[in-house]
């Protein structure tokens, strides 16, 4: 099982280039909430207890840093609230931001679980050790993540992220 991470389907989705930061989305912000400058965060992580008052995320794709001020649940999304942003009209310009952490602080992962972005861009080879294509994108399903692997000629393979195939 991996763990669950948007994933953009990216001509060369591979690492940064050197000595830039990389970044994984953990949400999108929704809309503003009551009167205290709290807004509802749609999570798109399985960590989402690792956003806490006082940590630092990025806004955007300009990737923006700010401080989360307060963090707590709501239904099954989260509110939370920006250190400088006091009131609805100060978190407006936000509605609809992707909310990003960096790759750097992510929690390790027991032996042989990997983030999305770790696998996007590698080679898949068949048994006999054969090129089959590069892993561009990697669908949720529910049951199991589907592998979208394209070949040298263009054509797409899917393949089921089970270990009798894998």
């Amino acid at each position: 099982m991996t763990p669950r991470r948007m994933i953009q389907n990216q001509a060369n989705p591979g690492s940064p280039a050197e000595g830039e930061p990389g970044f994984v989305v953990v949400g999108k912000l929704r809309r503003a909430h009551g009167v205290l400058g709290e807004m509802v965060l749609e999570v798109m992580t399985d960590f989402p207890e690792r956003l806490v008052p006082h940590k630092v995320v990025y806004l955007g794709e300009s990737h923006l840093p700010i401080k989360l001020r307060t963090v707590r649940n709501h239904d099954r999304y989260l509110l939370v609230s920006f250190e400088g942003r006091f009131a609805p009209d100060a978190v407006s310009d936000l509605r609809n931001a992707v909310i990003y952490v960096r790759i750097d602080n992510l929690p390790d992962l027991p032996d042989g679980q990997y983030y999305h972005h770790q696998l996007i861009g590698l080679t898949v080879l068949d048994e006999a050790g054969q090129k089959l294509g590069i892993l561009t994108e990697i669908l949720e399903t529910g049951s199991n993540d589907v592998y979208v692997v394209i070949a040298e000629d263009g054509k797409e393979m899917l393949l089921p992220a089970l270990e009798a195939v894998i």
